[in-house]
């Protein structure tokens, strides 16, 4: 009998009575019948990098959507920009503030409240990271940039250090610095905030009779008047900034700024006489933020081509596994970057995206105004057909346009009405997210279930194809070596037949 056990999970021996090389010939049957598997393999493989590609050029699309956000905001194209004649003060502009000349003469600064130890703290050995040994109730009262009162109070153990109670009052809403100078062994008191913020006493004819601590200790506190030696009357109190705005208004403002008109003046020092503050437009802030969209789109036109007229290599399909252990690693990168190539040449969604994209470009927006069209502001197609529609910007002509009139320009690109008058960037947030959700149908995204977009249903259907044709090879292969054990052991008969044949006849 031949020595042979059929089965897919048992050891199999063949050949031993025919002298045939069964391994070698099932495995050279099966070959050919896993070309089919390798099929649906690389047609698996393929459909992910269609995948992988869509969803780059939804990346891409989605970068460009969140810049449509800031582009629609008129302080985009209305940007201001300031200058002064002294560094003494400062300007900010929004853009709801007037282009033109400001005078601004700052004859008093605001400065905060500060109040410093007459003498040092606990004499020359004294460690303020050392628990103190006492304990303190700490209260004081001061008062708010409105001027509302507030009270601190807290009692603090005899294992607390004076760092420790100097930091709660820090962190405490009383709006106070408090720290210890190692140097001079005293402590700083000072407000977070500039101005005369506590209430003085004034007679009837406004005079003022009394000054309030704006940092107030109280009439008998052993803690600041004793401990740290800090007494109220030492206090230096705070002052109001004072300011003579175009010559004529007198304002007095407890921050050393002042806001007025959409422009903002922050004052650094008192000035010697009025200070020429200038508003304009800012052209060169607002033009490179358009620019900078503008190439964003270029971007997007430029990747979205390139995807639809890449070229496809038909003879250049996905490597299997045992191709690649034949291959290396530079040969496999070489091979894969072809096979990949194409994979949304002539793609419909895109196609339709891009040309809606420049529909909506190039078609006119009735703004009521100045501009209708990008052709206006210096902003057209360009000349080159290998562009394929890219933008390209005259600079001088687009500046000025925002020099003159960038309420027009901002009209043009952003304007929330319907029909006509319909802003570019609302037309293009449209076209976006239309193609947006055009991919998403056909490629998904990272949260999405196969079941939920075309390619990943194609996806499911040609794993269950794989795992029945594993099946199948399975059972063909159990099928081969059926049939040879049962031709080795017919060959096997034969021979021990021949055998006693021979032996009878001869004898």
């Amino acid at each position: 009998m031949v020595d042979s056990i059929s089965g897919s999970n048992s050891m199999r021996v063949g050949g031993l009575a025919s002298g045939i090389d069964t391994d070698s010939l099932v495995e050279q049957l099966m070959n050919a019948e896993r070309q089919k598997l390798y099929k649906m393999q690389q047609e698996q493989t393929k459909l992910t990098w269609q995948q992988d590609s869509y969803r780059e050029v939804n990346t891409s699309l989605k970068s460009f959507d969140d810049m449509l956000t800031n582009m629609k905001l008129s302080t985009t194209y209305n940007q201001k920009t300031t200058t002064s004649s002294s560094s003494a003060v400062t300007a900010t502009a929004d853009s709801s503030a007037s282009n033109g000349s400001y005078s601004i003469e700052v004859t008093q600064v605001a400065t905060a409240a500060i109040n410093v130890s007459t003498g040092s703290v606990g004499g020359d050995d004294f460690n303020p990271d050392e628990p103190i040994g006492e304990q303190f109730t700490v209260s004081f009262t001061t008062y708010d940039q409105e001027g509302t009162e507030i009270k601190y109070d807290k009692t603090f153990t005899s294992s607390d250090s004076l760092n420790d109670i100097l930091k709660d009052i820090t962190n405490s809403n009383a709006g106070v610095r408090a720290s210890y100078d190692t140097q001079s062994g005293k402590v700083v008191m000072e407000k977070k905030y500039t101005g005369d913020l506590n209430e003085d006493i004034y007679d009837n004819d406004g005079k003022l009779l009394s000054r309030n601590a704006e940092i107030d200790f109280g009439a008998d506190n052993a803690f600041f008047s004793g401990f740290l030696n800090l007494k109220n009357e030492n206090e230096s109190g705070g002052q109001n900034a004072k300011i003579t705005y175009n010559g004529v208004l007198d304002v007095e403002t407890s921050k050393n700024s002042y806001s007025l008109g959409g422009v903002t003046f922050n004052f650094v020092e008192e000035t010697k006489g009025p200070v020429r503050v200038s508003v304009d437009n800012d052209v060169d802030a607002a033009y490179d933020k358009i620019k900078e969209f503008v190439d964003k789109y270029n971007e997007i036109i430029e990747e979205v081509n390139g995807r639809l007229d890449e070229k496809v290599y038909r003879d250049y399909p996905p490597l299997t596994d045992d191709q690649k252990k034949e291959m290396s690693e530079d040969e496999i990168k070489l091979w894969d970057e072809k096979a990949k190539s194409g994979m949304l040449k002539g793609d419909s969604v895109l196609q339709n995206g891009l040309f809606s994209m420049r529909n909506a470009w190039y078609s006119n927006v009735e703004t009521g105004g100045e501009y209708t069209q990008l052709a206006q502001i210096g902003i057209t197609t360009s000349k080159d057909y290998l562009e394929n529609g890219k933008l390209v910007i005259d600079e001088k002509q687009l500046k000025d346009a925002l020099r003159e009139n960038p309420d027009g320009v901002y009209k043009l690109f952003s304007n929330s009405a319907e029909g006509e008058s319909q802003g570019i960037l609302q037309r293009l947030e449209k076209t976006v997210d239309s193609t947006m959700d055009n991919i998403y149908k056909k490629a998904g995204k990272s949260t999405y279930t196969n079941d939920q977009f075309t390619i990943g249903k194609r996806l499911d259907d040609v794993e269950k194809r794989i795992d029945d044709f594993q099946d199948y090879l399975t059972q063909t292969e159990d099928r081969y070596w059926r049939q040879f054990s049962a031709m080795e052991q017919a060959i096997s008969q034969m021979n021990q037949q021949s055998a006693y044949l021979t032996s009878s006849f001869g004898g």
